[in-house]
């Protein structure tokens, strides 16, 4: 107390600012008397006794976001990924094949230019056999498959039996439909049901659902729509599929900034369902430099 009382009062060393009731910040300029020792001594001790003002700004503007926006822009003390929204990027991909489906993603997950995880899963299953590929703002994505894991489960209860993977899809078309002014979650949802064999169902932005035999979704499918174009044909066996899905994911990882880390590859069907990775050093590579 008697420190605080000394720098609030009106004997202020020389040198010296008030910045608030803690610190004190040294002007360079002006210089301590050698005929004041008690000064003197107080300016050598007193900065000891505190942390600095960097860390005290930083802390703050790290419990109120908006001050940290304003401190970022104008001293540069806080970075700008520290307010941004947690994104998983992306590339996500689905196939689907004679019995089974293939779905595939990358494992990156960003905070603004900041890599916040690096080997996230954007695989979540929903059911037994059913899984949705995540693709946008990773809080969104996830409510919305918490959501409709919640209500296909009370389905499935009711039905005593399976619940269909069409049926898991227009839960997630209702959600981001409903919400589609708050939400950004762009969905693929595939699985395998007893009716309709395998199946893959796209929910981009905005709620709309369509079914495609092959879909790709994401910050990094604008660089792999012609590779699939090129490279897909009706009537691939699952090994194929998995190629196919490996080799489109790791050109999207090159090239798009918010796609890397690992492969996660899953394939389902009447079998259950078959997981794997590929890991950074086992990726396919088609660099041309």
């Amino acid at each position: 107390m008697n420190e605080r009382r000394l720098v609030l009062g009106s004997h202020c060393p020389a040198g010296f600012s008030i910045l608030s009731a803690d610190y004190l910040v040294q002007d360079p300029r002006a210089q301590v008397s050698a005929h004041e020792p008690e000064r003197a001594a107080f300016c050598t001790f007193q900065p000891s006794l505190v942390r600095t003002v960097r860390d005290k700004m930083a802390a703050a503007a790290t419990m109120m976001p908006h001050l940290g926006q304003r401190i970022s822009s104008k001293h540069d003390l806080v970075p700008n990924w520290t307010t941004q929204e947690v994104s998983t990027g992306t590339t996500i991909m689905a196939v689907e094949y004679d019995g089974g489906v293939v779905i595939g993603a990358d494992s990156r997950t960003t905070t603004g230019a900041y890599i916040a995880n690096r080997v996230t899963d954007k695989l979540t299953p929903i059911h037994d056999r059913i899984f949705c590929c995540r693709s946008g703002s990773a809080a969104d994505t996830q409510a919305v498959a918490d959501v409709v894991t919640y209500q296909l489960g009370f389905h499935s209860i009711e039905l005593d039996e399976p619940p269909l993977v069409e049926t898991a899809a227009h839960l997630f078309r209702a959600s981001c439909y409903r919400y589609r002014e708050e939400l950004t979650a762009g969905i693929l949802v595939a699985g395998w049901d007893r009716r309709k064999g395998g199946q893959v169902y796209c929910v981009p932005i905005g709620g709309m659902l369509v079914r495609q035999p092959v879909s790709v979704g994401g910050s990094g499918s604008t660089y792999i729509y012609g590779f699939m174009d090129s490279n897909y044909k009706p009537g691939l066996a699952k090994d194929e599929c998995l190629e196919l899905t490996a080799a489109a994911l790791s050109l999207a990882m090159e090239r798009d900034g918010s796609s890397g880390g690992v492969i996660r590859l899953a394939s389902i069907s009447e079998a259950g369902v078959e997981r794997r990775v590929i890991l950074g050093n086992q990726l396919p590579k088609f660099s041309t430099h």
